[in-house]
C-alpha cells in the first residue's frame, strides 16, 4: 500500500510537472493531457499507442519513485515501533501528514536531475523538511495526531494518580491558632 496515489500526485504537483520530470529526456512529445489521463486511469484512446507507451514508461518511473519514498518513510516508522504498513483513516490528519511526506520525497526523487541551487529550491526544501519531521517522529518528538497508533498505545494504561491523606497543617486547620 502506497502512502500517496497517482491521482493525488496528478492534483499536486500536477500532470505537467510529472510529465516533464518522469519522461525520458530524449523522447519528444510530453503531453500533459495524456499524462493526466494516465495518472487518473482515464480513457487514452485519443492518443497513439506510441504516445501511450511513453506515458506508461513515465508512469512506471513515478511508481518507482513512490515505492522508494514509501520504503524511506517505512524505515523511519519502524524505528518508532509502528506496525507496517501503516494503516491510518483516510480523513485523519496523520494520513495527510504521511501523504505530504510521500509527495515531497517522490517529487525530490523525480527531480534529481534538475540543475538548481538546492538551498533555494522548494522541492529540495520540502524534501529536507519531510526528512527532518520523519527523524523527529522516529525519536518520539513528533506525533501523527489523534489517530497516531504509537501515541495511543503509549498512553493506554500509563495514567498514574496519587492520592494521600488530607493535610494536617493546611490553611483551614491553622486558622484557629491566629
Amino acid at each position: 500500500m502506497s502512502y500517496i496515489t497517482l491521482a493525488e500526485l496528478a492534483q499536486r504537483p500536477g500532470a505537467r510537472e510529472l510529465a516533464q520530470v518522469a519522461s525520458n529526456a530524449l523522447q519528444a512529445g510530453r503531453d500533459d493531457a495524456l499524462m493526466e489521463a494516465t495518472l487518473n486511469g482515464a480513457d487514452r484512446s485519443a492518443w497513439t499507442p506510441e504516445q501511450s507507451a511513453i506515458a506508461d514508461a513515465a508512469k512506471a518511473r513515478i511508481l518507482d519513485a513512490i515505492a522508494e519514498a514509501d520504503a524511506l518513510i517505512d524505515g523511519y516508522l519502524v524505528q518508532r515501533g509502528y506496525e507496517l504498513p501503516l494503516q491510518l483513516p483516510a480523513s485523519s490528519s496523520g494520513k495527510r501528514v504521511v501523504t505530504g511526506w510521500s509527495r515531497a520525497i517522490t517529487r525530490y526523487l523525480l527531480n534529481q536531475s534538475r540543475m538548481t541551487d538546492e538551498s533555494k529550491d522548494p522541492v529540495a526544501r520540502d524534501y529536507r523538511d519531510a526528512l527532518k519531521l520523519l527523524g523527529l517522529l522516529a525519536q518520539g518528538k513528533f506525533s501523527l495526531g489523534a489517530d497516531d497508533p504509537a501515541a495511543s498505545t503509549a498512553t493506554h494504561g500509563t495514567d498514574v494518580r496519587f492520592d494521600g491523606a488530607p493535610t494536617v497543617f493546611g490553611r483551614d486547620q491553622l486558622r484557629a491558632f491566629r
